[in-house]
């Protein structure tokens, strides 16, 4: 712990030195560089050495958690097992590492400053000034140091990029930390951009020195440079980036842009970036056993079948919006080799227009979760189309919902059904808060966020993909099923195949007489992992394959 009032000591320095190594993070020159690939990345090389790594995004922005941002502004939201929402690196971090992350993972300056300032209330400073040095950065030192527990390493994220004003409080706080931790215990990662200038044909290094500059003005020198890059960095290069930003030539790392996310592990592997890392912290580890990665890449690279799934949603001019779903479909992809086209549709076009210019060349449709009215109709008529078409269909989260809306109104016969939120006055609301919700006057309470279980129905198409009776998944929404039409739904043939464990909550439906049309109320794209994708996943792909085949047969 770090006493209060002083300027950075650690009390257990030794202990703590000696248990867990911390590697930091920062990005220069630009954002999106790709700072939480290259954490992943790192991650994932040090698991392949035998170590235990934990890692952590520490956000610049003020809001509390990025639970009540448009996608639009930040990207999907990433949510964990205990309900914490966080941004999305932290499914760069579970996709490539075995670590399972907490809400300790991931801290902004609104939640920094919010626990300072909740302190100050309390009278915990004993009355004195409240400043930036110490108690903030204290504050980030704590919380950096939550996460160490058993971990052989510890991997720290710093978003934003050098330079920024917001920033400046974590950098600081990092800073110290070397002090505290000792050299041999901590170590500085910069990722930087090296860009190439077409009218002169040669890569220039004068952004990542003043990059270098700026950090070293903070007090922080990096050890290790990873240089983003669409061209490979020759000697020379390197040799120039080693003098004038003061690191070691084998040091310099390059990051040339690749095919798939999924090659970054095996390319810093072949720049040699984990051999400079476990020499610099003094560690120990087996050689890295690589092969699953390679065998992700293999598949990826050299597919046995292709498909093309459309996404219909209304957050599709921003990729990042759906990051952990369009990852989840790639690993749904590699369990069959198969590559998997995304076509991105926005429902609100579709909404004016009709879906078949949209959705007639596709394979399958799916249909993600999000939240308010917009675009709502045209992700019914979507729904509606892959039903009548019998194309398979995945539903998640809204997608169910939607997709029982569409049931009810055009096989149950109830006109103008549809979900409370949407319609608060409809006489058909299909879709509601449940009794118990209503209650709540925080909007935010009413939210089902995190971990929850769910019995699944032996003779469905869920209980084929998971082949097991009791499932726990993650979630985030607020409305749900309405319990007074499920016996309507199920007679005209819409199956609860996975409920909790109560009986109260309808957490996965299906259609009987359909190729394969499944909705379910979590988001299963959180778990999805490259070497272990979702199993709804997994079928829903297998099963667009399959249906591919038999269209391709049929007419021949």
């Amino acid at each position: 712990m770090i006493e209060q009032g002083n300027t950075g000591r650690l009390n257990g320095q030794k202990s703590l030195a000696g248990r867990t190594k911390f590697i930091f993070i920062t990005g220069g020159v630009i954002s999106s560089l790709g700072k939480g690939l290259a954490a992943a990345s790192i991650g994932a090389l040090l698991e392949a050495r035998g170590l235990k790594v934990t890692l952590q995004k520490l956000d610049p922005y003020i809001n509390v958690d990025p639970g009540t941002m448009n996608p639009f502004q930040h990207g999907e939201v990433f949510v964990l097992d205990d309900g914490a929402e966080t941004d999305l690196d932290l499914g760069h971090y579970e996709r490539y590492t075995s670590a399972r992350l907490t809400k300790r993972n991931n801290f902004t300056t609104g939640k920094i400053y919010y626990s300072v300032i909740t302190k100050e209330r309390r009278g915990d400073y004993l009355g004195g000034t409240v400043q930036v040095i110490p108690h903030i950065t204290d504050e980030i030192k704590r919380n950096i140091l939550s996460i160490s527990d058993d971990a052989d390493v510890a991997i720290i994220e710093i978003g934003g990029t050098v330079g920024d004003i917001e920033s400046l409080p974590f950098l600081e706080a990092i800073r110290q930390l070397k002090s505290d931790l000792g050299r041999e215990n901590s170590l500085y990662i910069h990722l930087t951009l090296v860009p190439f200038i077409k009218t002169s044909e040669e890569l220039k290094t004068k952004p990542t020195q003043h990059s270098v500059m700026k950090l070293r003005e903070i007090g922080i020198q990096p050890d290790i440079l990873i240089c983003r890059t669409d061209h490979f960095l020759s000697p020379e290069i390197k040799a120039k980036i080693s003098l004038f930003c003061n690191v070691d030539k084998d040091a310099v790392i390059t990051a040339k842009d690749v095919e798939s996310i999924y090659e970054v592990p095996l390319f810093f592997h072949q720049e040699g970036l984990d051999d400079k890392i476990v020499k610099m912290l003094n560690m120990w580890t087996r050689s890295p056993r690589l092969e699953k990665w390679q065998e992700i890449v293999q598949s990826i690279k050299n597919p046995r079948g292709a498909v093309v799934i459309a996404i219909v949603g209304k957050y599709v001019n921003l990729r990042d919006s759906y990051k952990s779903l369009n990852e989840a479909l790639i690993h749904g992809g590699i369990a069959h080799q198969c590559r998997v086209a995304l076509h991105y549709v926005d429902s609100e076009a579709l909404q004016k227009e009709a879906a078949d210019p949209y959705l007639k060349e596709v394979d399958g449709v799916l249909v993600p979760g999000g939240f308010g009215e917009r675009g709502i109709e045209g992700k019914i008529m979507a729904v509606q189309y892959a039903r009548e078409m019998r194309i398979p269909f995945f539903g998640i989260c809204l997608g169910m919902q939607l997709a029982v809306i569409e049931f009810a109104r055009d096989v149950c016969g109830l006109e103008g059904a549809n979900s409370s939120e949407f319609n608060a006055g409809t006489a058909h609301p299909v879709i509601a808060l449940m009794p118990e919700q209503q209650a709540i006057s925080d909007k935010g309470g009413t939210m089902r966020l995190g971990a929850y279980p769910a019995l699944l129905k032996e003779d469905s198409l869920a209980y084929q993909a998971y082949q097991e009776k009791q499932i726990s998944e993650r979630h985030r929404h607020r409305y749900e099923v309405n319990n007074g039409y499920r016996e309507l739904l199920s007679k005209k043939g819409m199956i609860c195949s996975g409920l909790s464990p109560d009986g109260q909550l309808v957490e996965i439906m299906e259609l009987k007489d359909h190729p394969w049309f499944l909705g379910c109320q979590f988001h299963p794209e959180l778990k999805s992992r490259p070497h272990l994708p979702h199993p709804l996943f997994r079928e829903f792909i297998h099963a667009a394959l399959r249906e591919k085949r038999k269209k391709r047969r049929k007419n021949t």
